[in-house]
């Protein structure tokens, strides 16, 4: 996995609440093989049913292909619990998705795949929000995941929190088998004691 330090880029303001999972990737994406995770993101918000780009859409504009940052309004990734909602995203090109509620699974998944989940109070998800606004893609924002600070154009700048064991995980690009390999030695000692059998913990001398 891929480790989350520091980003920089385009913040893709898109405050919409309750957006689920299968708006996040439909299910159309997920039975066909050939289908691309990137262009089945938000599929239906960016693409009208004859296929036909919705410029209006803030995902097709210039200033955002491809920005590393967005933002959402609350309990975004709401719905089923498939991480392919993560994968898409990723593909995208999005590392870092911030709300002021994110929906739990969908929070999950983040940790588990790199993408920083950031959880704002409701005044600095607004204050974030206006400044990606009025700045319209032309300036990056910064997210550092070691000092836990975020900055950008005009001075803008707020701090925010990761719970520990998720912010060591992510700065590490540890997912869950790289989480457990951290302690493959432990492990493979207490498998070679299993193999010995119960004799082995008797002391030497017996």
């Amino acid at each position: 996995m891929k480790p989350f330090v520091q980003i920089s880029g385009a913040a893709i303001p898109m405050p919409m609440d309750d957006v689920n999972t299968d708006q996040i990737i439909p299910s159309a994406y997920l039975k066909d093989l050939n289908a691309s995770m990137a262009d089945g993101f938000m599929a239906y918000a960016r693409r009208r049913p004859d296929g036909s780009t919705m410029e209006s859409c803030v995902l097709e504009q210039a200033p955002y292909k491809g920005a590393p940052i967005l933002l959402v309004g609350s309990n975004f990734g709401c719905g089923s619990s498939r991480e392919h909602a993560v994968w898409a995203l990723q593909a995208f090109g999005i590392r870092c998705v911030v709300g002021h509620r994110l929906a739990e699974f969908f929070r999950d998944n983040c940790y588990k795949n790199g993408v920083l989940p950031m959880e704002l109070s409701a005044s600095h998800m607004a204050t974030w929000m206006q400044a990606a606004l009025v700045c319209g893609g032309r300036y990056p924002f910064t997210v550092d995941l070691q000092t836990q600070q975020v900055s950008g154009p005009n001075g803008f700048h707020l701090s925010f929190e990761v719970p520990t064991a998720q912010r060591w995980a992510l700065l590490n690009g540890l997912d869950d088998i790289g989480l457990t390999l951290e302690n493959l030695s432990l492990i493979e000692a207490w498998e070679a004691r299993q193999t010995l059998g119960p004799a082995s913990s008797l002391p030497i001398d017996v």
